[in-house]
This record gives structure tokens, C-alpha cells and sequence, in this order.
């Protein structure tokens, strides 16, 4: 079929930052071309109650509806003293790029790259969505997206299928209508609109797909257990970072990676990834993951000392254990990167820690009836309220909407102030995308009733 076309950026930061007093990214840095060639100057932006802003400095990054955003091509930055307090030593270097002979060719803020040239992308065929389903959790913070480009949502789907059944042998026949209630296909085109094509979609949701039959297959519904889970998920981590051994046992190492489903997925996926992805980008990948495991094994071993952990503590796991590698990938399915050295930032990471905090809170609201009905006791955040603060179910459940809502405003405040700090042309996507992720994603959780209902607590 032919290649659908991209569809519209959204994003939750420009409403959401309006209205608690943080700077738009947007509605006000859109604006900010037409005022510097109007005045010869940089517009100043309105300063957040909650979060320190520079009282003057932008940049212009105009988030077009319609194309992707050229990380490489320069916007003009326009600087105030409190801008400067706000920068780390770290950052500032990372700024000014390096210096030495040799070295005018590597800054990326100065240098124009040529645009590749691109065929024309066909207009999409006219397919009718589905009309979206269900209804958000009473109370619950979130932002409402546009219908996934329907066309897009069934070319991934038809293609992750073909993957899981012909290429790594996923699942039994009798799995299939597990894997089409799953709706993966809607759920990362609603989390990806910017990607430059489906095969970058492609990217994203293979590699979603295996880290869910990881989960069930080794820690949940199809056959896992904790007990062993360490040696299952070192060994399946070998797929996404490979064991470097000798000549005589490097063989059966490679044998190993199809032994089983979640191995021979994650080989498959990890692949394509590496092909589409720069080095550091993979480096990034793997480190994410390698935390989603330990995640997962925190959670083991309180289940096999029937442990219900403190509040704290449970957030504190969901802090590994959580959708923090799907979002982390924005750049590489957006067919740019967020270079290393920013991606490292603590104000980044802390942006990124938050959004997948909130997110993962959020499949904790939703599965929570789907969990009640499996076998023993499954630990979410309104359970684990329920217990160690002595409330009811309903208010443990409540209590849960109010930390997503306090997570999720800590992410766009930390997410705005650090896109008025540090005017980058990939910063700015990067931001955009993770919010983009963020909504995405409770899109998906709300809209697939074939997974989730909500209880009866209004």
C-alpha cells in the first residue's frame, strides 16, 4: 500500500504550561520568528509561578503540522543574563561545542547540513478510523489526541503481525486474538505522529511487542514466574547487548538466542533498531532496558516474600520498572538524535524519569480491574496506598489519580523550563516528542477496552 503521509504534531506542553504558568512551546515559541523580524529582537516569554524562567530569552522553533522538524538546521537564540544563571557548566560546554584547530566543522548550532532530497510521499488512501472508545479515569490529568492516521495504524498493524508470526514465531494460534485486543499497531502511531515513515514506526513497535512477551512470558500471564527470573532476563538481555566471549563458546551463545520467543523478539527487533539507530542511541536503548529488567526483578523478589512495599518504595521500583525505553526512543523513530551529551543532562533525565513515572501510574489506574481478577496478590499503586496507609480500595485508588496528576505537572514544568534553558533545535523535538509519547499513551490505555475497564468508585 502505498506510504501514508505524516501526520500532525501534538503535543500536551503548549496547553498544559498555559495553564500552570509555564512557557508554551508552541503558541509562543511559533510566535517568536514574527516578533524578532518585527522588532530586530528575541520575544520574552512569561515566567512560571512554580519554576524559576529567565526573565528574557527564547527560541524560535515553529513545530510545523505537517513535516518533520530538521534537527540539523539552526534557529536564531536570543539570550538573557537569567537564561545564562540557569545553565550548568555542563551545559554551557556542550553549547559552545569544541574548540582547537581543526574543529569549525563540528559545531552543530552553526553549520547548515544539505536536506536530503525526497520523493514525493503519496497522499494516503481515505480510510475511516475507529471511533475512539471507553472513558478517561474520573479526575485523571491528561490531554486528549487527535484519532491515530488510520492508514498508518493499519499498515503497522499488518506488519507487526507478519513479524510475530513469520519472522520470530511470537505466539501459538491460539494467542492471536490476544495479540489483535492488544492494538499495538493504533497504540505507537498515536505515539509516534512524527515519525518519517512506517518503517520507523516499525522500529518502535517491534521492539514493544517484545518487551511485552518478555513481561508475559517470563514474569506474568503466559507461564512467568519469579522464581528463576534473573537467569531468564540476563540471558534474554544478551539479545539487546551481546555477549563478547570466546571462539569456543560464542556458538552456543548464538544458539541460545532462539530458544525462546521473548529471545528470538528481542534479537529481531534489536536488529532492525541498530540499523535505524546511531551508536549512542543503542548505547541508550540497552541502558533502559537493563533498568526495566531490574525493575522487573525488584518486583520478583517482593512477590516471592509476599512483601507489600511502602509507598515510597513501590514508586521507587515503578521508577525502573516502567514505559521509560519506549518514550527514551522518540528521537531515533522521529529519524533524528538528541545527542548524547544533552540526553545526559540531569534536567533531562529528570524530564524523562518523570514522564515515564506518570505514564506507568497510568497503567496502573487502568489494568487495575484486570489484575484484581488474576491469582494472588498484584501489586499497583492503589493496592499498595490501600494497604500501607489503611485507606479503603476507593481511596487507595483515588489517592493514585492525585500522584499521577502531581507527576504529570512536575513533567511539563521541568519539561518547559529546560526548553527555555536550552535552545536546541533537537531539545525542543525531543521535548515535543516525549510529551507527544506521554499522551499517546493514555490514549491507548482509555480507548482499548478489550484489555481495561475501570472499577465502580464514582
Amino acid at each position: 500500500m502505498p506510504e501514508p503521509g505524516l501526520s500532525p504534531l501534538q503535543s500536551s506542553l503548549p496547553a498544559a504550561a498555559a495553564r500552570f504558568g509555564a512557557h508554551v512551546l508552541a503558541d509562543v515559541l511559533a510566535k517568536a520568528t514574527d516578533v524578532a523580524a518585527a522588532t530586530g529582537s528575541g520575544p520574552t516569554l512569561p515566567s512560571p509561578p512554580a519554576v524559576p524562567a529567565p526573565s528574557a530569552g527564547a527560541v524560535s522553533v515553529p513545530a510545523p503540522a505537517d513535516a518533520a522538524v530538521d534537527a540539523a538546521v539552526p534557529v536564531p537564540v536570543h539570550e538573557g543574563a537569567a537564561v545564562a544563571e540557569r545553565r550548568s557548566p555542563a551545559l554551557d560546554r556542550i553549547l559552545r561545542g569544541p574548540s582547537g584547530l581543526g574543529t569549525a566543522s563540528l559545531y552543530p548550532l552553526r553549520r547548515v547540513e544539505p536536506a536530503a532530497p525526497q520523493a514525493p510521499v503519496p497522499a494516503a488512501p481515505e480510510v475511516p478510523g475507529p471511533a475512539p472508545q471507553g472513558r478517561p479515569v474520573p479526575g485523571l490529568y491528561h490531554h486528549p489526541v487527535p484519532e491515530p492516521d488510520a492508514a498508518r495504524v493499519e499498515e503497522v498493524s499488518r506488519r507487526i503481525k507478519a513479524w510475530a508470526l513469520d519472522e520470530v514465531e511470537l505466539y501459538p494460534e491460539d494467542w492471536e486474538d490476544q495479540f489483535d485486543g492488544f492494538s499495538v499497531g493504533r497504540y505507537m502511531v498515536a505515539c509516534h505522529p512524527d515519525a518519517p515513515t512506517v518503517d520507523h514506526l516499525m522500529i518502535a513497535t517491534r521492539l514493544m511487542v517484545a518487551e511485552n512477551a518478555v513481561d508475559d512470558c517470563y514474569c506474568e500471564d503466559h507461564g512467568g514466574s519469579p522464581i528463576g527470573l534473573g537467569g531468564r532476563l540476563l540471558l534474554a538481555h544478551t539479545a539487546l547487548d551481546p555477549l563478547h566471549t570466546t571462539g569456543e563458546y560464542q556458538p552456543q551463545w548464538v544458539e541460545s538466542l532462539g530458544a525462546d520467543a521473548p529471545r528470538r523478539a528481542y534479537r529481531s527487533a534489536m536488529e532492525y533498531f541498530v540499523q535505524q539507530s546511531t551508536a549512542s542511541q543503542a548505547d541508550r536503548f540497552r541502558h533502559d532496558m537493563a533498568r526495566l529488567h531490574m525493575g522487573y526483578l525488584a518486583e520478583a523478589a517482593w512477590a516471592q516474600t509476599d512483601h507489600v512495599p511502602e509507598v515510597w518504595e513501590y514508586l521507587a521500583m515503578r521508577q525502573f520498572n516502567n514505559f521509560r525505553p519506549c518514550p527514551t526512543i522518540t528521537d531515533t523513530v522521529g529519524g533524528y538524535e538528541l545527542p548524547a551529551d544533552l540526553h545526559a543532562q540531569p534536567a533531562m533525565q529528570r524530564v524523562i524519569a518523570l514522564a515515564g513515572n506518570a505514564t506507568t501510574i497510568v497503567n496502573d489506574l487502568y489494568s487495575y480491574t484486570k489484575e484484581l481478577a488474576t491469582p494472588g496478590k498484584h501489586l499497583n499503586l492503589p493496592v499498595v496506598i490501600a494497604e500501607r496507609e489503611g485507606v479503603s480500595d476507593r481511596e487507595g485508588y483515588l489517592k493514585a489519580v492525585e500522584v499521577h496528576n502531581d507527576l504529570m505537572r512536575d513533567f511539563e514544568a521541568e519539561a518547559a523550563a529546560l526548553a527555555a534553558a536550552c535552545p536546541v533545535p533537537s531539545v525542543q523535538r525531543f521535548l515535543r516528542g516525549v510529551a507527544v509519547w506521554v499522551d499517546g499513551n493514555h490514549y491507548w490505555h482509555q480507548t482499548n477496552t478489550y484489555r481495561y475497564s475501570l472499577p465502580d468508585f464514582w
